[in-house]
């Protein structure tokens, strides 16, 4: 055969390529490669260690005997398979929990072959989804799950309770809570907060409870320095778990109260000046610590405090982490049984909490279990508030008022008697965290204010001829209300 006769390489590996995979672009215009039959897709400019579609490629045209090609002809060839994809329809990516078709949910168990659980209100099932209702996306922190065990009778969660040191029955089920959350791709979920004393077993139950979702190899991290290696970690895994905080700094508490609820990134992209790269997170959230001072209104909020206590009876790691491996599988299927009940019951949505999603999951955790989970959030937020030492000081402070009663100052006027309250007029030292500026006492009785609402006191700003002040008022009885927002 002449030269001119010859096919060119690139076209070749087009060709191969078509045959084999299937093309498509998602919102931000990244293009994906998803071999035919199978969930997992890889972007085809990946150069990433878990393997690209360029390697992919090589190794499939190599072993149907093809032939090895050049960087060139592969470079050639890619850039015509995604100026192609490009005209193609949009569809999405997705990390360890996809939505589905017909009100189903999609977990990827991590594995080879693609096999996934199809979670629905009728049941659950193990197979491997159609490659056009769910594309996988995996990274390095996708760990592989063992395939779950039918039939349980709920022992899965019997023993996860008793590998734990959950130090009440209300914070049990709020646990049980959040991990049917976690297993919902459009719910919110506030972020587990597990505290309490030294050796109470935090970091463990942390890591038992995000294995459940990412598998073993998944692990607790400390958090990274700045915002952007954080949302880095966040985007590339499902469960985010963050290991003994001792300070919330307020950027760090903004960027969790984004975590939690949802948000989006832009940054410029490499080697351009015209072009953006966006990056959209909501992600389920697992803190542990024993006390990270004072807690912004905001983020409390969105916190879910899980007490643990001190085991009575020591065991060594290996042999606690070898019995919760043996117990995963029964584990997971035990909560998938409990995600199927859940989600076919049916119960009201309670109106006058931040996060009604999550309510209303405790509500049809109540109805299906018959456990107390909508009782315990709401208790647990009134801990919440109740650990945080300014708005203690205001209502011990708007306690003192009559009901109807206002008090106008201006912000260092406030601080000053506010400090003096605190502090019994300097015989104790202020606590961590304190305002130390009337700018700053301003700016934090603003983030209280849903909180000292729902408590009958009232913080109000404006401005005179002689400057600015606060203003704090006292509701009556009568007209006090629950806020929603």
């Amino acid at each position: 055969m002449s030269e001119e006769e010859k096919t060119p390489a690139r076209e070749v590996i087009t060709a191969y390529a078509q045959a084999h995979f299937r093309y498509f672009r998602t919102a931000d215009g990244t293009v994906y490669a998803q071999r035919n039959g199978h969930p997992v897709a890889r972007p085809i400019r990946s150069q990433g260690t878990t393997g690209s579609h360029r390697q992919e490629l090589m190794v499939g045209l190599y072993r149907d005997g093809i032939g090895v090609f050049n960087g060139t002809a592969l470079k050639e060839a890619l850039d015509l398979i995604e100026a192609l994809a490009l005209s193609q329809d949009v569809q999405p990516t997705h990390i360890r929990v996809a939505p589905g078709f017909d009100g189903a949910t999609w977990l990827d168990l991590g594995r080879d072959d693609g096999q996934s659980v199809r979670i629905h209100p009728t049941g659950w099932t193990v197979t491997t989804p159609n490659p056009e209702e769910v594309c996988w996306r995996r990274t390095q922190l996708t760990g592989e799950l063992p395939m779950p065990a039918r039939d349980t009778g709920g022992k899965g969660i019997d023993l996860l309770l008793r590998l734990t040191n959950f130090a009440s029955a209300e914070t049990e089920c709020l646990a049980l809570a959040w991990l049917v959350g976690c297993l919902g791709p459009s719910v919110p979920v506030p972020a587990p907060f597990l505290t309490g004393p030294q050796g109470a077993g935090k970091s463990t139950a942390g890591r038992m409870l995000t294995r459940i979702i990412e598998g073993m190899s998944s692990d607790l991290r400390r958090p990274p320095k700045d915002e952007e290696n954080l949302i880095a970690a966040v985007a590339a895994g499902w469960v985010t778990a963050l290991d003994n905080l001792s300070h919330l700094a307020p950027d760090l508490s903004d960027l969790m109260c984004c975590i939690v609820t949802g948000a989006e990134t832009i940054k410029r992209a490499l080697y351009t000046d015209g072009d953006v790269v966006r990056a959209r997170y909501r992600r389920p959230l697992l803190l542990t610590g024993i006390d990270v001072g004072v807690i912004r209104p905001d983020l409390a909020e969105r916190l879910l405090p899980l007490r643990l206590e001190r085991p009575k009876v020591r065991r060594t790691e290996a042999e606690l982490w070898t019995e919760f491996e043996e117990a995963l599988p029964v584990i997971l299927g035990s909560l998938l049984d409990l995600t199927v009940q859940v989600r076919a019951t049916a119960a009201e949505t309670p109106t006058d909490l931040r996060m009604a999603d999550f309510a209303h999951l405790c509500a049809q955790l109540d109805a299906a279990q018959g456990l107390g989970a909508l009782a315990a959030y709401r208790v647990c937020l009134d801990d919440v508030i109740e650990g945080d030492v300014l708005a203690q000081t205001v209502l011990k402070h708007a306690a003192t008022l009559g009901e109807g009663a206002e008090q106008r100052m201006t912000s260092t006027e406030w601080l000053t008697l506010l400090s003096n309250l605190q502090s019994g007029d300097g015989m104790r030292p202020l606590p961590k965290g304190w305002p130390t500026t009337g700018k700053v006492l301003s700016d934090r009785l603003k983030r209280l204010q849903p909180t000292l609402a729902s408590r009958g006191v009232l913080i109000d700003s404006g401005r005179t001829y002689e400057g600015r002040y606060l203003e704090m008022a006292r509701r009556s009885t009568e007209s006090r209300q629950t806020p929603a927002f």
